[in-house]
């Protein structure tokens, strides 16, 4: 996936594996997080993730007011792709989030996603990033 959106392959830590799973298992414990999958014929073809978001800043509203989910790691294999799986994986993260009442839902997407999660009734937002570069 990640290679997909551009990260080369030296980009990604070699203990990717492991960093992934105590995420995960930080993220189960803590944040609510979940993953779905899609399953043709046996084989696993797409994948989407979502948890609440840890805030960033202090969180000075009660739940009901704020309480954000995000979904990431949407993820078709490209032969399973236009097919409607990441429409569908993407709402069964809305629904989980909904149902642990969560009041909005965030992601990022990548130029190709955006069509799906607009279909969705996803927001056309921006993100304004500023990138800097690290000396050595």
């Amino acid at each position: 996936m990640w290679q997909d959106m551009g990260i080369p392959q030296d980009g990604i830590n070699p203990d990717w594996h492991n960093i992934t799973l105590e995420y995960i298992d930080m993220a189960r414990r803590d944040l609510f997080y979940k993953a779905f999958v899609a399953e043709i014929d046996d084989v696993i073809v797409g994948s989407a993730s979502c948890q609440i978001i840890g805030d960033l800043f202090p969180n000075i509203f009660k739940p009901e007011y704020r309480k954000t989910g995000y979904i990431w790691g949407v993820y078709v294999e490209p032969s399973y792709r236009r097919q409607g799986i990441a429409k569908q994986l993407t709402s069964i993260a809305v629904e989980y989030l909904k149902a642990i009442a969560c009041t909005q839902v965030v992601l990022g997407a990548s130029p190709a996603g955006k069509p799906v999660y607009s279909s969705l009734g996803f927001s056309q937002g921006n993100q304004m990033i500023l990138k800097l570069v690290v000396s050595a």
